[in-house]
């Protein structure tokens, strides 16, 4: 099958989406010129452009689009072809109103904005596939194209009658028959029983909490549709073009879809990512989504989306200072990006984003947005060693979206309880360590890996806690959270309230749950963390013998009840977290952990300020700090940016970088 590799041809892929559509047609001509003076190689064309492309229905339009593509190609630029699926017209709302999303409460949802489909609406998907036909078609042997970008941020829910039908075909498939259903949903509570598959719906609004295998079972459902959606439009592109990587872009930790079913069926893995420049945490929550990317990609990356400066959609829209836009994508290339595209090459002048920055801003090219965009292309230029390379991580967190789905339903112990916090919260201590770290699926090989972390793992398969315990046996080290193991793949309550195995590789079993309320703490006391608060959660933690307790709880009703426990387990050792430590305290945990495990910093001494990652031969240094900093080197090494060769010691200024190669 084709990859990433096959559209990078030992480049790093630089560009973004360009929508000529909007502008007068005089305009095309000097856009391909100035994106060969900023280094451009690669346009995304046509996301949006379904009404251009089909103004009436059955009346296709590609006089302009291929005017497009052979003015791109005339000026050696690469072109990313999307299939404009993700906003239908509004003439197919108007003819087909089947094709509109319905919300829980039965609110249709209009044309006049975008997304306004149905994923499982047969009349959007006939309309959908026969556009995407044509455009493939078409182009396929174009010799521009070098990738396939099917549709746009993948997410559309619906609740209409038709996706109730294609819902229990769903449920048919995967429970059999209704008493299978029953038994999964847990229908003898509340006399929810269903004798007849009318009575089975999709989750409407309801009086009170709703059926939480319901719920957990839909969220499946959307996921499992959208990723139809995809797998038809990507195997009528493949037909045409089996040589041509088919790609969609993911939102950055985006709950709806589950990314790891949705990876394995993409020939590459692309990610719009849009970290707030008024956030002084931005870089660590950036880490954390290219990490996962990386992962999700088993390696090379390419960032969708990205915003040359400001976006429209916080309350407050901040514009990126000086330096800030080369760090950022130098971040991305050092945790495994093969491609830097924006949103979008030109700032549109009308529209819903008319606001949002980009790469030729509404000051024009002689503006000094457009001129970092330059720089930066030039830079890219200087990187291809990197083009390709591995990412070196000797920890992995372990995410899966089924769990999130249930962890955060209603009627739990804690709202205050959410997944991307927790994973947010574990890797911004590996983070602030310098420690880079992979995402794993709970039932993916563990052993290549030092240590793993599972910030929360509430709905745990069998298969996925075998395979913690084989890696505990094996000579792992596993750091786990709280609520670990407590309901199987049904949100089904496992007996003793976790699972048996676990308790057992563990060495604890928590008696009871004892949530804090937002900003309460309980005072933990630890001979080798040192005195220490915990958040957000606590419990009534029993341990087995043979159980070390790292840490205890100090001070109120559950004084003396551990908060941290290690355990040895056949050659491995396996830590449990009974809350969550603050920052300073998490940190000091994991990297005594990982020390102990034998994973370090790629660089001792490194200052809190600078990130560190190693990127096959390359040592990437990034300064995300307001002044300059002094970093210690080990041996000769030239930077790749300056040419420059340096010994012992490299300066790095606010918002520098620099990406050196041993001599």
């Amino acid at each position: 099958m084709p990859a990433l590799a096959d559209a990078t041809r030992g480049r790093i892929l630089y560009g973004g989406d360009y929508n000529p559509e909007q502008w007068p047609e005089e305009v095309w001509p000097q856009d391909i010129a100035l994106m060969r003076e900023a280094g451009v190689t690669t346009a995304t064309v046509g996301v949006f452009s379904w009404a251009r492309l089909e103004p009436a229905p059955g009346v296709r339009d590609f006089g302009w689009l291929d005017r497009v593509l052979d003015l791109l190609h005339d000026g050696g630029l690469d072109v990313c072809l999307a299939t404009p699926t993700a906003s239908p017209p509004p003439w197919l709302g108007e003819r087909h109103p089947e094709t509109l999303p319905v919300t829980a409460d039965g609110t249709t949802l209009w044309w006049g904005s975008r997304n306004q489909y149905c994923p499982s609406s047969a009349a959007y998907r006939e309309h959908a596939h026969s556009l995407v036909e044509a455009v493939a078609a078409r182009y396929a042997g174009h010799p521009a194209l070098r990738m396939w970008h099917v549709s746009n941020e993948l997410g559309p829910v619906c609740h209409c009658a038709e996706t109730t039908a294609r819902f229990r075909d769903w449920l048919r498939e995967r429970h059999g028959d209704l008493a299978g259903l029953n038994r999964a949903w847990g229908t003898a509570f509340w006399s929810q029983h269903h004798s007849d598959w009318a009575t089975v719906t999709v989750p409407r609004s309801a009086p009170y909490l709703p059926n939480p295998a319901q719920a957990l079972d839909f969220q499946r459902f959307c996921s499992d549709v959208l990723l139809e959606c995809f797998t038809a439009e990507r195997d009528i592109l493949r037909r045409h073009t089996p040589g041509i990587p088919v790609t969609t872009n993911f939102m950055t930790r985006y709950k709806g879809i589950d990314s790891w079913a949705f990876a394995a069926a993409e020939d590459a893995v692309s990610l719009d990512m849009y970290p707030d420049p008024a956030d002084p945490r931005a870089a660590a929550s950036a880490a954390a989504d290219q990490d996962l990317t990386r992962s999700l990609a088993g390696g090379p990356w390419l960032l969708m989306e990205q915003a040359a400066s400001a976006v429209n959609w916080r309350p407050v829209n901040r514009p990126k200072p000086e330096g800030r836009l080369r760090l950022e994508s130098l971040q991305s290339v050092a945790r495994g990006a093969d491609g830097l595209l924006f949103f979008q090459w030109r700032a549109s002048r009308s529209g819903a984003e008319k606001f949002h920055s980009a790469m030729v801003p509404h000051a024009g090219p002689d503006s000094p947005g457009h001129r970092r965009i330059k720089e930066l292309g030039a830079e890219l230029r200087l990187l291809t060693e990197a083009v390709g390379a591995p990412v070196q991580a000797d920890i992995a967190l372990v995410h899966d979206w089924h769990n999130w789905w249930a962890l955060e339903q209603a009627g739990r112990p804690s709202a205050l309880v959410t997944l991307p916090a927790l994973l947010q919260s574990w890797h911004g201590a590996l983070w602030d360590e310098h420690l880079t770290a992979d995402f794993a699926h709970p039932e993916a090989d563990l052993s290549g890996y030092r240590l793993v972390a599972v910030p929360n793992l509430y709905l745990a398969s069998d298969a996925a806690i075998d395979n913690l315990i084989r890696y505990v046996r094996g000579g792992g080290t596993l750091v786990t959270g709280f609520l670990t193991g407590i309901a199987d793949p049904t949100d089904t309550i496992r007996d003793g309230g976790m699972d048996a195995r676990l308790r057992d590789l563990l060495g604890v079993h928590p008696q009871e749950w004892w949530p804090l309320e937002d900003g309460h703490t309980v005072s933990c006391a630890s001979t080798r963390l040192g005195a220490f608060t915990g958040t957000l959660w606590s419990e009534q933690l029993r341990t087995a013998p043979g159980t070390e307790t790292v840490a205890t709880i100090s001070g109120g009703d559950l004084a003396g009840t551990p908060a941290v426990t290690r355990r040895a387990a056949g050659d491995g050792t396996a830590w449990y977290l009974a809350t969550l430590p603050e920052p300073a305290a998490l940190r000091r945990l994991l990297a005594d952990a990982a020390r102990r495990a034998g994973a370090h910093p790629p660089l001792p001494g490194l200052p809190d300020e600078v990130e560190a990652v190693r990127r096959g031969a390359l040592l990437f240094l990034l300064n995300h700090g307001d002044q300059q900093v002094t970093v210690d080197l080990t041996g000769r090494h030239r930077d790749l940016l300056t040419g420059r060769s340096t010994d012992g010691a490299i300066r790095l200024p606010r918002y520098g970088a620099a990406v050196l190669r041993p001599e």
